[in-house]
């Protein structure tokens, strides 16, 4: 049986996947750790398709293959994003970890998927068939489940330029100060003009079995004055709890609910 494939272009890579059960990545920090058996890898950290990260006028277009260490080097990958993935373990890590393979991997606790939901991100999926591009949060069905066809592979993140340059909010909650799996994540961007909302992103981790925006929330919040939200933080801070599902891992279910609750109080506290 062949162990593995390693494709030098895009074109080759999706022929590759259309015809065979493989297991695609690039980085591989944690696929080689669960490696599952008998089934052949595809190896895709080669194939410069993948590893461009470019402004097209309207997103920033960031290749599944590029690596954390390489989106930090950018600049043009956005503060927030940024925040987020040097947060992602050590170095190491970040030097082989992709943007792809984290939100491939369907974790409940990807910090570049957090500031992804913030952002408005858009996934491009392609196949040899065609491609897709759909929203992060249609993209992340439930930890673990993505929306990925068998056929199909993460080509580029796609994030809205007028996002990128807004103002931001992001905490992550760990166990330690390094080296840490999000106990709890939160991040957000906000667009105020005159002391109005115009428009308001907050996505949390850890609130569920998967990255979570509670868009209705969020709607409620726009063309109000910062006055006015900050006078009425609380009715928005419990309607928010109320709309995540908390659930046990390292920590409590409670635990989890009093942190996001203490950083949706401190996010629209910051506002301004």
């Amino acid at each position: 049986m062949v162990n593995g494939y390693k494709p030098a272009t895009l074109q080759e890579a999706l022929e590759i996947r259309a015809r065979e059960k493989v297991v695609p990545y690039a980085g591989g920090t944690d696929v080689m750790v669960r490696r599952p058996e008998g089934i052949p890898f595809l190896f895709l950290g080669d194939i410069e398709e993948l590893k461009q990260i470019k402004d097209d006028g309207e997103y920033i277009r960031i290749g599944a293959a590029v690596t954390f260490t390489e989106g930090l080097k950018s600049e043009l990958v956005p503060a927030l994003m940024k925040e987020a993935v040097s947060r992602i373990a050590a170095p190491a890590i970040r030097n082989a970890g992709t943007f792809g393979g984290n939100l491939g991997n369907g974790s409940d606790k990807a910090d570049s998927v957090l500031a992804g939901f913030a952002l408005d991100g858009l996934v491009r999926l392609v196949s040899s068939k065609g491609e897709r591009v759909i929203p992060f949060d249609e993209f992340s069905v439930r930890r673990g489940v993505t929306d990925l066809r068998d056929n199909e592979l993460i080509a580029e993140v796609l994030l809205p330029k007028d996002k990128c340059a807004l103002p931001y909010y992001y905490q992550k909650i760990g166990g330690r100060n390094a080296l840490a799996i999000s106990r709890v994540a939160f991040g957000g961007v906000y667009d105020i003009r005159d002391g109005v909302i115009r428009s308001i992103t907050a996505a949390v981790i850890g609130g569920g079995n998967t990255c979570r925006r509670c868009r209705d929330i969020e709607a409620s919040l726009v063309g109000k004055t910062v006055a006015e939200v900050k006078a009425n933080a609380e009715e928005y801070v419990n309607a928010y709890a109320e709309g995540l599902t908390f659930s046990r891992g390292r920590v409590s279910a409670e635990y989890r609910r009093t942190v996001v609750m203490n950083l949706i109080r401190d996010y629209l506290a910051s506002l301004e």
